[in-house]
């Protein structure tokens, strides 16, 4: 032993650590190379069995899509806020620190409180707009469910009556023809 004390046979500090070291370096080398090894091992299997693990796996959604116009006014509304927090925290700071730009701030503050005030509310009022005019599917007795059915239903028999009127028109408007032969 290099570091040993000749009188005691002991190691000092410094050897020990050394040591601890060096068995710690060990054993990070050859946990990294098991890993390596297994993941190697699973990627060969994987070829052989013609079996790739895909990146990700893609979950249904728990809920459904918000509509574009709802959605929009959301978008608006989260950005509207985000900046009247923004004011109003710089109006705080100038207020504290006696800043000449703080009554300025505290008076766009309040407007931008009304605007935001306003942005939540227009989500709201929209998302309702949205739900008379299209009905809220997920419910079985749904008005807006028939009133679908039924629009769908007069378009069918239009474009059959159109295909009727247009097939009349080519053979010759029945004109002068007494018979289909």
């Amino acid at each position: 032993m290099a570091g040993a004390d000749a009188e005691t046979g002991t190691e000092t500090v410094a050897d020990t650590e050394a040591n601890a070291e060096a068995e710690s370096k060990v054993e990070t080398e050859a946990g990294a190379a098991a890993v390596t090894n297994a993941g190697a091992e699973a990627a060969m299997e994987a070829e052989e069995q013609g079996y790739y693990r895909q990146l990700w796996v893609e979950e249904p959604a728990t809920r459904r899509r918000l509509p574009d116009p709802v959605r929009a006014s959301a978008v608006r509304a989260v950005i509207i806020i985000a900046v009247t927090l923004i004011q109003a925290m710089v109006a705080f700071l100038c207020t504290l620190a006696g800043s000449w730009l703080a009554f300025p701030m505290v008076l766009s503050s309040v407007a931008s409180t009304v605007v935001a005030t306003w942005g939540a509310l227009d989500v709201w009022v929209t998302r309702q707009v949205w739900n008379q005019r299209n009905g809220v599917v997920s419910v079985p007795s749904s008005t807006a469910r028939a009133l679908r059915r039924e629009r769908r239903r007069a378009r069918r028999q239009e474009r059959a009556s159109e295909r009727t009127k247009e097939r009349i028109r080519r053979q010759g408007g029945g004109a002068g023809q007494l018979s289909h032969s």
